[in-house]
């Protein structure tokens, strides 16, 4: 983990932090090859949380629950940011990239005009957890060629706060520290947050981004209201809003993420996000005469 002495924090006074709008439970399902996972933002959710179009987690211990993997598979529009807490899996794609996710490493891909990828475990035993967010791309960007990159755990910068809440900024920015990914457009914010018992952590959002905070571990005070383990809270977007504060009464890890919506057309059909149905027929035709390679 890349801890940042060298760094002089930025106090992140917030006055007028947002409340809870909803808490979301996650409904159980699989993907890829019989891998069971927990949806927490659903595809009916899209437009509240624009620019974010879905956010998985995956943690088990069983392997038959994870050992099949995602097997070659297509995608077209928007990024995939794929976070592992534990667990080891190897991805490959038609661009040509590879690469092995590791515990406390990131896979961000950027998908664009099309790319067809696998992620499988490198493991047959132990535990596999983590998160996958899918980040839409703008109109103009959709058509981008791919991209893939490795951020290995070190390579992520690290806080921690005088308070003594460690922070992880994966993309964005956080008290001072940039993350590991910066995003023009849509600026996503991407923290893991550890909060030990009885402590605080304010960030400041601008009032304008949509905001979530999904908690993995403990329980999360926001305002007035409780967040339990595996739910996902939606922070309300208003105009005079300046960030949020969260409170934790037990040791607690949550996931913070914000960004600026597109506020731009979202046709899905599975794996392919764009603008209209005719860009999604296009993909589907494209993927089925091979062109996504």
């Amino acid at each position: 983990m890349s801890t940042r002495p060298d760094v002089a924090l930025q106090n992140e006074v917030v006055t007028q932090p947002r409340a809870i709008e909803q808490i979301v439970i996650g409904q159980a399902t699989s993907d890829g090859a019989g891998v069971k996972l927990t949806r927490v933002l659903t595809q009916h959710l899209q437009r509240r949380l624009d620019p974010f179009l879905m956010l998985d987690a995956f943690g088990t211990d069983q392997p038959e629950d994870y050992i099949g993997g995602f097997p070659d598979h297509p995608h077209r529009g928007f990024e995939t940011v794929t976070y592992m807490l534990q667990g080891r899996m190897r991805h490959r794609d038609s661009a040509g990239n590879e690469g092995l996710l590791a515990p406390g490493g990131v896979q961000w891909m950027t998908a664009g005009k099309g790319v067809i990828h696998s992620e499988l475990p490198e493991q047959e035993e132990g535990a596999m957890e983590g998160f996958q967010l899918w980040l839409n791309l703008p109109a103009k960007d959709k058509m981008v060629d791919p991209a893939y990159r490795d951020i290995q755990t070190d390579e992520i910068p690290e806080f921690t706060t005088a308070d003594g809440v460690t922070v992880r900024v994966i993309a964005g920015e956080s008290h001072g520290v940039a993350g590991a990914i910066q995003r023009g457009t849509t600026e996503p914010l991407y923290l893991d947050v550890h909060l030990p018992a009885g402590t605080r952590f304010t960030q400041q959002i601008p009032a304008e981004f949509n905001a979530l905070v999904y908690v993995y571990r403990g329980e999360a005070l926001i305002g007035e209201r409780q967040v339990p383990q595996q739910r996902m809270a939606i922070l309300k977007t208003t105009n005079d809003s300046d960030g949020v504060v969260i409170a934790a009464s037990e040791a607690t890890r949550l996931l913070l993420i914000a960004g600026r919506p597109l506020k731009e057309p979202i046709a899905q059909y599975g794996p392919f996000v764009m603008n209209t149905q005719e860009q999604i027929f296009e993909a589907i035709h494209d993927y089925r005469e091979g062109r996504l390679a």
